[in-house]
């Protein structure tokens, strides 16, 4: 007999036969520059394009509802998105009182190692940014966690798993983490149109970074010994 469970295992293999690749789309994605890396390199400006890019258009005033933030520095926010790029007025929806913003790209990618060579502080303020929103996003779901349906209770995850990793088996872990997530659906509006019945947006933040106090380059060959408290569980 057929049962949902099985059924649900169908799915799986369905969706494993056809991944989406974990790289960004010329197209749709934003791959930053210099420019684009200080332009972003603030926590409100990465989760004004994250809020317009999952909720969709918006204005000044409701970004500034969302975020506790004034009016007026939403729209000083937006207008620098706009000037790099990220953001773009939406003429369709504004009129001579309010404008709305969209966002330009469905998401953002950096070569971290690459831009931190070239642009050291940008690129360091730039990802404690990222760290801020994913930080601040996680306390806003934990605070409605006693309130969410049992089976999201029991969907949801947070680990810490300490690992003694080179480089390499570091790189080759993430690339294997990045090939299982692309199993599964992806959250756009033409996926979101098939989804089965009781789908939601899933939030994975996934942080593959080694212990601090590893020596600089030229300064030591390995890590120092830690206490065993690694970082939990990528634009």
């Amino acid at each position: 007999m057929d049962t949902e469970h099985e059924r649900e295992h169908e799915r799986e293999r369905e969706h494993a036969d056809s991944p989406w690749q974990f790289a960004p789309d010329p197209v749709k994605d934003v791959v930053l520059d210099a420019k684009g890396l200080r332009a972003l390199a603030h926590p409100v400006r990465v989760q004004l394009v994250g809020l317009l890019r999952t909720h969709g258009p918006s204005t000044a005033t409701r970004l500034a509802d969302r975020t506790g933030l004034t009016s007026g520095a939403t729209s000083y926010h937006l207008r620098q998105l706009a000037a790099a790029g990220f953001v773009e007025e939406d003429a369709g929806r504004g009129n001579a009182r309010e404008r709305w913003w969209r966002a330009v790209h469905r998401s953002t990618w950096v070569a971290h190692a690459e831009m931190a060579e070239h642009e050291p502080e940008a690129t360091t303020a730039y990802l404690q940014s990222v760290a801020a929103v994913y930080a601040q996003r996680t306390q806003q779901v934990l605070n409605e966690y006693p309130s969410l349906p049992r089976a999201w209770q029991e969907a949801s995850d947070m680990s810490d798993v300490p690992l003694r990793l080179t480089p390499q088996e570091t790189e080759r872990l993430r690339d294997e983490l990045r090939a299982v997530v692309g199993r599964y659906r992806r959250d756009t509006p033409e996926e979101a149109a098939g989804a089965p019945e009781g789908s939601e947006r899933v939030s994975l933040i996934t942080l593959v970074l080694p212990e601090p106090g590893i020596p600089a380059a030229g300064n030591g060959t390995g890590p120092e010994n830690g206490d065993g408290n690694g970082p939990e569980g990528e634009a």
